[in-house]
C-alpha cells in the first residue's frame, strides 16, 4: 500500500473516530437531557443535595420529617400530633436523642428540593419505592408492604373484579403519584385503562373522599390508606389490585450514607423478612398499625364527617379562647398553643410531678389564682399567659426570636437558672444575650464542676434546651397547617393534605 493510501486510510479512521466520539458525546448530551426532562415530572429543581448527614443532624439535636397532612402520615388530633410515620420516625428521634421537628409539604412546596436544600432530612410520607424516585433520592430498607387497589364510587353501579374489565372505567389519578406511573405501566403492557389527571393538590385522602361522594368514579390507593379511611368514608368499594408488595421507606438524600445506616438498623429492628419471605414486624410496629391502619379509632373518631363541627379550632380544642387571650396580653396565641401542647396536652386536669396544674401549668406556690380556679381552662391561660407576658418584657431589649427563645426558657425553669446560665456563659467568652450559647450553658450546669458555683444549683438544662426546641419546632409546624388550613378549598376541612406523593 503506497504511502498516500496509507495516509488517506488513517485519516479515514481518525474520522470515524472523531465521528463516533461527537455522536457518543451528542448521546450522553442528549442522555442527560433526557434524565433532566424525566426528573422535571417530579417537579425537581435540586439535584446537588447539600452536605448534612447523621453528625451534622447530631450536632444541631433537630431530625426534620417532611411529611404531608394526612391521617396516614401526620395529623392533629385535639392539638396533640400524631399519625403512623410520625410517630415512627419519633421513636427514632428519640433513641437518637434527637428532637423532632415536622416539616410540612406546602402548597407551592417539592418534597425533594425541601429534603436536598437541608430544610429537611427525611421523607416520611408512606412513600413508595419506585425508579423514577431513586433518581433524586436515596430510600431505606423498607418498613412497609402495601397493594394498589382500585376504588370504586357505590354510585358506579358495577364493580370490576379483575385489570381486564378496567377498560370502561375512568380512574382519576395526580400525576405526580405512583398510581399514575403504574397505570401507564399497565397501559404498555396491552390494558386500556382510561386515566383522567387530577390536580397535584389533591392527597389520596382527599381523593378518596371525592370518589366517595360520587365526584370521581374510581381512583387508586395503596390498601392500608383505603382500610383507614373506608372506616369514616362511605360509599369505597374496594376493586381488584394492580401491583403487589409495594415496598414502602424513608427517603434521604443521596449524600448521607450514615443517616441510612442508622436509619436501618432502626428500621431492621421492626420490620424484616423471614425466611419464607413473610414479614415479621415489632410489637411497637403493631401497635402504630392498629392504631392507625387496622383498628383506626383514633382516626375515626377525628375525621368522621359527622364529628367534623365539633372540633373546635383547627390546631386546638382551645384556639378562640387562646386567640382572645394572646390579644389581650400582645402574645403569639399560635406560640401560646405550641407551649399549652407541650405543657399539658391541652388536659385542663394536669397535674406535674412538680404540683404544677392546668393547660398552661401553673405552679399554685407562684400564683394569686385559687387552686382550684387553675383548673378552669380559661383561668388558667390567662394565668399562663400573664407570666408569659412578664418573661417577655424581662427580655425586652433582645430580638424577637431570642426574647421568645429566652422567655420560653424561663417560663420553664425559672429566671434564677436562666440568670446562671448567661454569667456562665461569659465565663465561657460567649454572648449571654443569644440563645445557643445560653442553651450550652444550661447543658454545663448539669454538670458538678459548674453548677456548684451557680446561685442556683444544678440545673436540668437539657430538659429546658428541649422545652425551648420542641415548642418552636411545634409553632413552625402548626403554621405551616394553618396556612394549608387558609388556602385549601376542601370539602372536607378536615383533611388539609396535599402534595402527597405516595
Amino acid at each position: 500500500m503506497s504511502y498516500h493510501n496509507k495516509l488517506l486510510n488513517v485519516s479515514s479512521r481518525i474520522l470515524l473516530i472523531g465521528i463516533s466520539l461527537s455522536l457518543f458525546s451528542c448521546m450522553g448530551e442528549f442522555n442527560k437531557e433526557k434524565e433532566i426532562v424525566e426528573d422535571a415530572t417530579l417537579g425537581v429543581s435540586i439535584l446537588e443535595p447539600v452536605k448534612r448527614d447523621y453528625a451534622e443532624i447530631k450536632h444541631s439535636g433537630v431530625l426534620r420529617m417532611i411529611t404531608s397532612y394526612s391521617s396516614d402520615s401526620y395529623f392533629l388530633h385535639r392539638g396533640i400530633q400524631s399519625g403512623f410515620e410520625y410517630e415512627l420516625v419519633k421513636n427514632f428521634a428519640k433513641e437518637n436523642d434527637l428532637a423532632l421537628e415536622v416539616i410540612i409539604v406546602g402548597e407551592h412546596d417539592n418534597p425533594y428540593d425541601l429534603l436536598n436544600s437541608g430544610e429537611g432530612d427525611i421523607i416520611a410520607n408512606n412513600y413508595t419505592v419506585n425508579n423514577e424516585r431513586r433518581r433524586v433520592v436515596e430510600f431505606t430498607r423498607p418498613y412497609n408492604l402495601v397493594d394498589q387497589i382500585v376504588v370504586y364510587s357505590k354510585n358506579l353501579g358495577e364493580n370490576p373484579e379483575s385489570i381486564t374489565e378496567l377498560e370502561d372505567i375512568t380512574i382519576a389519578v395526580r400525576r405526580n403519584s405512583s398510581y399514575y406511573a403504574r397505570i401507564k405501566q399497565l397501559n404498555k403492557e396491552g390494558f386500556n385503562i382510561n386515566i383522567e389527571v387530577v390536580p397535584d393538590d389533591l392527597d389520596t385522602e382527599a381523593l378518596l373522599y371525592q370518589v366517595a361522594n360520587g365526584k370521581y368514579m374510581a381512583t387508586v390507593a395503596d390498601d392500608n390508606i383505603f382500610d383507614a379511611s373506608s372506616k369514616y368514608m362511605d360509599g369505597l368499594v374496594r376493586g381488584p389490585v394492580i401491583a403487589n408488595r409495594d415496598s414502602i421507606a424513608w427517603a434521604i438524600r443521596k449524600n448521607a450514607p450514615d443517616l441510612e445506616r442508622n436509619l436501618n438498623r432502626y428500621l431492621y429492628k421492626h420490620f424484616r423478612f423471614g425466611d419464607d419471605g413473610i414479614p415479621k414486624r415489632s410489637e411497637f410496629l403493631n401497635v402504630l398499625r392498629r392504631r392507625y391502619f387496622e383498628g383506626g379509632s383514633k382516626i375515626e373518631a377525628y375525621f368522621k364527617p359527622e364529628m367534623i363541627a365539633s372540633e373546635v379550632g383547627v390546631i386546638s380544642p382551645y384556639d378562640s379562647l387562646i386567640q382572645v387571650i394572646a390579644e389581650e396580653f400582645e402574645l403569639d396565641w399560635v406560640m401560646m398553643t405550641s407551649m399549652a401542647a407541650q405543657e399539658s396536652k391541652f388536659d385542663q386536669y394536669s397535674e406535674s410531678w412538680a404540683g404544677a396544674v392546668g393547660i398552661m401549668q401553673i405552679l399554685p406556690r407562684y400564683s394569686k389564682i385559687s387552686v382550684d380556679s387553675l383548673y378552669i381552662p380559661e383561668v388558667n391561660i390567662r394565668e399562663g399567659a400573664r407570666i408569659l407576658r412578664e418573661n417577655l418584657n424581662h427580655y425586652s431589649y433582645m430580638d424577637t426570636t431570642n426574647q421568645w427563645k429566652f422567655a420560653l426558657a424561663t417560663y420553664n425553669s425559672g429566671q434564677g437558672h436562666i440568670a446562671d446560665a448567661r454569667r456562665l456563659a461569659i465565663d465561657h467568652n460567649d454572648d449571654p444575650n443569644d440563645w445557643d450559647s445560653v442553651a450550652k450553658a444550661l447543658l454545663r450546669l448539669m454538670q458538678r464542676k459548674y453548677y456548684q458555683n451557680a446561685r442556683y444549683g444544678f440545673a436540668r438544662g437539657i430538659e429546658t434546651v428541649r422545652y425551648v426546641n420542641e415548642i418552636t419546632n411545634r409553632n413552625n409546624t402548626y403554621l405551616a397547617i394553618l396556612a394549608l388550613s387558609n388556602n385549601q378549598n376542601s370539602p372536607m376541612p378536615s383533611i388539609l393534605g396535599i402534595k402527597s406523593v405516595n
